[in-house]
């Protein structure tokens, strides 16, 4: 039974890795194959394998791989984003993670080190969201650049690539990831009209706004 129950969940949730992945394209925050998504199931990471289209991916074209990136499932080959994803689940609690190219976010992380503070949701991440140092794409330096970029948030910018965010969920993963857009797009639009700077919020209003947040939404 307790296998049973084990396959039903990794089917589960492939299910959901393929959903949120088609989602991501679907709204913009990737082209093509670009971008990926995984989720844990116990000691297993549920990845999106590397240059399939999304659309195209079957309930048996299951990848997974153990924390050790030793892949135990599937003939598909992984993401070759796999040591990022890997090094978010061995250094956080983290149950889900969404790397995009969304276009905002992948200008901000060419003009600044670290977005600034333009609306409340920033605290939502952890406070500014960190642009990681550039490195070539799938290599362990990029992973070691986003791990330091992390610390104490949900999601951190990857220089002249895109973006990492993690959550409990993949739904918590994605909706940070989709605000994390926008706030890129607010500050570059705010930026970018002459002879004005845009307001900032201080330490202290973010950390009200922290506060806030802990308690928003429906209370089961």
């Amino acid at each position: 039974m307790t296998e049973q129950v084990c396959q039903e969940s990794i089917e589960e949730t492939w299910r959901a890795v393929v959903a949120t992945a088609c989602r991501t394209a679907a709204e913009g925050l990737v082209v093509g194959t670009s971008g990926n998504v995984s989720a844990r199931v116990g000691h297993l990471v549920l990845v999106t394998p590397s240059g399939v289209p999304y659309d195209r991916l079957a309930p048996g074209d299951a990848v997974a791989v153990d924390l050790a990136g030793r892949q135990v499932l599937g003939e598909l080959k992984p993401t070759s984003e796999l040591p990022l994803h890997l090094e978010v689940y061995r250094s956080t609690g983290a149950r889900a993670v969404v790397h995009t190219h969304a276009v905002h976010a992948t200008a901000v992380s060419t003009l600044v080190s670290e977005l600034p503070a333009v609306h409340y949701m920033t605290a939502a991440l952890g406070g500014p969201v960190r642009v990681a140092p550039y490195a070539l794409y799938g290599s362990a330096e990029l992973a070691r650049n986003m791990l330091s970029a992390l610390a104490g948030r949900t999601a951190c910018l990857l220089r002249n690539h895109g973006t990492v965010v993690y959550g409990d969920t993949l739904d918590q993963a994605y909706d940070r990831t989709a605000q994390l857009e926008w706030m890129c797009r607010v500050w570059l639009t705010a930026a970018s009209v002459p002879g004005h700077t845009p307001s900032l919020l201080s330490p202290a209003q973010l950390e009200e706004a922290a506060e806030q947040l802990r308690g928003y939404g429906q209370r089961r």
